[in-house]
């Protein structure tokens, strides 16, 4: 006990918190916008639950993965078809396709049911499409695919298997304190939800990016990069990320700012 409580395993815990807080924030918004799905009188214990699982899960998947990790790295296939397509495919590749795929095709379909819609009443008493179970399981599927990169990322900074487990358990925690809170705001606010949307598109092509250079990553090989037609598939950085999220978010805050204003001055107009 006395070998974990050291400065510098005490500070990889404060990196990796804030590391879950950064990474965690698409997946918060997944759990947020795919539990209005349920049944109303059970989205909130399919947030509690799915979270819960979602995080043991997490745990389970990050000690096997320490044990694993060389088995899961080597690539079990390499395509050399120059000018076609080009590299390795590893289980984190996998993953990453799958992953990315599932989210853009969510978030377009969901995209594509708002437009559908006639009355925003009638899109409300819809949001029970899906089962309780149906709901969690989907959580606890995409929050293991979400959590892939962050463990990734999290096993670079240190691999001792208490610290890494806590800030996962710490994560967890923060999620099931802001899950209401964000559902809320988006049924306070609904074109937000439009936004949240946009924002897991964004997410699935940044999964599919990352695909590119699992193998490459894994085994410090730069030619196990996947190519298709000549051109690298190359990760969009978290920088570029977030600074998209935020444009979005910019564009959403001023657009209803003037639709206000213009709605105001109509209704001033209309009044004289």
């Amino acid at each position: 006990m006395a070998d974990l409580l050291t400065i510098q395993n005490l500070g990889n815990l404060v990196m990796l918190c804030f590391l879950q807080a950064v990474l965690g924030f698409d997946n918060l918004l997944y759990i947020s916008i795919e539990s209005q799905r349920a049944p109303v009188a059970h989205q909130k214990s399919v947030r509690f639950w799915g979270i819960i699982l979602a995080v043991a899960l997490r745990v389970v998947l990050l000690f096997t993965m320490i044990e694993l990790i060389d088995a899961l790295s080597e690539p079990f296939w390499v395509f050399n078809q120059p000018g076609l397509i080009e590299g390795g495919v590893n289980f984190a590749t996998c993953i990453f396709i799958i992953g990315g795929i599932f989210i853009i095709y969510t978030a377009v379909k969901e995209i594509g049911h708002m437009l559908s819609i006639e009355h925003l009443d009638a899109d409300v008493s819809n949001k029970g499409g899906k089962s309780a179970a149906q709901v969690v399981t989907l959580i606890v599927l995409m929050n293991l695919i979400f959590s892939f990169d962050s463990i990734l990322s999290a096993l670079a900074i240190t691999d001792v298997f208490p610290i890494l487990a806590a800030a996962i358990l710490i994560s967890g925690g923060a999620m099931l304190l802001l899950a209401d809170g964000v559902t809320r705001f988006l049924e306070k606010n609904r074109m937000y939800e439009v936004l949240g949307l946009f924002i897991l598109l964004i997410v699935g092509v940044v999964l599919l990016g990352e695909s590119g250079q699992a193998a490459a990553h894994a085994m410090h090989d730069d030619s196990l990069a996947l190519k298709f037609f000549g051109y690298e598939v190359i990760p969009m950085s978290k920088t570029t990320f977030y600074f998209s999220v935020l444009v979005l978010f910019a564009v959403e805050i001023i657009q209803s700012g003037y639709s206000r204003k213009l709605n105001a001055e109509r209704a001033s107009h209309a009044r004289h």
